[in-house]
């Protein structure tokens, strides 16, 4: 599950779009009536679930629709990864937070992820 927003999730997606397993994209907008030809066949064969927690008439992502998907998919998830989190940025504010709540949460051991693992987060 991801928002694959920024260019390298959008990568990723890509990449995952080829293989077989479930892949839950979360919208920092309403969703769509119409979607490339790539998630169409997805969509279609029950391997992509497309969800958002905002009304088909917001038609932008904005940095406030992202923090709030980044909040929908922390509640629903069970655990949570993150790659990268720019030190004093909203990712690792958010993951802060999600500590402080009980969330388990992994993360790769560079050196902007520090202060996430001294708070807590699993390094892998």
């Amino acid at each position: 599950m991801s928002g694959f927003h920024s260019k390298i999730e959008k990568d990723v997606l890509h990449y995952l779009l080829k293989g077989k397993q479930p892949i839950i994209l979360v919208l920092a907008r309403g969703l769509k009536k119409n979607y490339e030809p790539e998630l169409a066949h997805t969509l279609t064969n029950g391997q992509l679930l497309i969800v958002s927690p905002f009304h088909n008439t917001v038609t932008r992502a904005s940095q406030n629709t992202a923090y709030k998907r980044n909040e929908y998919m922390a509640e629903i998830a069970d655990e949570i990864f993150v790659a990268y989190a720019q030190t004093n940025g909203n990712i690792e504010r958010l993951v802060m937070k999600w500590l402080k709540e009980g969330k388990r949460v992994s993360t790769f051991e560079v050196a902007e992820n520090l202060a996430l693992i001294k708070a807590g987060a699993v390094q892998i």
